[in-house]
């Protein structure tokens, strides 16, 4: 199966499609990366040299693979960070296009714009861009992103399904709400939400202290889930086979002391022997 995976990406380091890309492959897929901005590095670093990628740029390359005659063969769209609103435009017209080469494709939209501790980090088009247009079958905002993007709060569990309610409202057919922080949930684990169909798991996976905590975590977990999604066909599963293997590329990077993640340490075709992921209903 194919992916056309529309993200950044750095020349050192694992953030955006360098973070997405060797894991899907190694998964089986066959990706198509399209790239949204070419950097030395990623930008946690303080100082970097590159461009952002203009839109005629990213059009030009989908473009390119169009009348190659095999975006029939596409199964999926992975869109993440955003250099723009007007590539977020360009995206979404990328993706009806591709539907109606594949009907059945799946469009995962990680909405970057920020974390907390760090605020918004994108430019304010681009919040007011996923305020406006997030149109997707799966989304996989962070704890910060689903707040400023429902505009409502959440502090426990019945906060999270009202804000996946909110998403579901708008057409997202699958909501996961990743790094929730909540009062059910124990504060020295990391805990993912799912909600799709009226059904909602929650998730809990290992937390490693890092002394500087590596970028690329959300990029690299929306690459594992759509990978296993398309593999498995099943929301529970997927989510906990993605968490699995991004325990694996976590518990590698803590051990190792490495600001970048570990993603070439790692073999994404087994689930680790040892299980750290537990995920129930909710």
């Amino acid at each position: 199966m194919s992916i056309l995976s529309i993200q950044s990406h750095v020349a050192y380091g694992y953030v955006g499609n360098k973070a997405a890309v060797f894991p899907l492959q190694s998964m089986g897929y066959d990706v198509w990366p399209v790239n949204t901005v070419q950097f030395s590095n990623h930008t946690g670093y303080g100082k970097w040299t590159g461009e952002l990628f203009t839109v005629q740029h990213v059009n030009d390359v989908v473009s390119g693979i169009e009348q190659l005659g095999v975006a029939e063969q596409c199964q999926a769209i992975l869109s993440g960070y955003l250099g723009s609103g007007l590539i977020g435009n360009s995206i979404l017209d990328i993706v009806g296009r591709f539907k109606k080469y594949n009907p059945n494709l799946i469009y995962l939209c990680d909405p970057v714009v920020g974390d907390i501790g760090r605020g918004v980090f994108v430019k304010s088009e681009v919040l007011e861009f996923f305020k406006s247009h997030l149109h997707a079958d799966i989304i996989t905002p962070n704890h910060f992103e689903a707040e400023i993007l429902s505009g409502k709060t959440i502090t426990n569990l019945s906060d999270a399904k009202q804000v996946a309610n909110y998403f579901h409202q708008r057409n997202v057919k699958i909501v996961i709400i990743t790094s929730l922080r909540i009062e059910e949930a124990a504060a020295d684990k990391i805990h993912v939400f799912l909600s799709h169909n009226g059904n909602s798991y929650l998730a809990e996976a290992p937390l490693y202290h890092f002394p500087i905590a590596p970028n690329g975590t959300g990029d690299l977990f929306s690459s594992l889930f759509l990978g296993s999604y398309l593999q498995l066909h099943d929301n529970a599963k997927a989510l906990e086979q993605s968490l699995g293997l991004m325990d694996t590329v976590m518990a590698e990077t803590f051990k190792h002391n490495s600001r970048e993640l570990k993603v070439v340490n790692v073999d994404y075709r087994h689930l680790p022997i040892e299980k750290r992921v537990t995920v129930k209903s909710v």
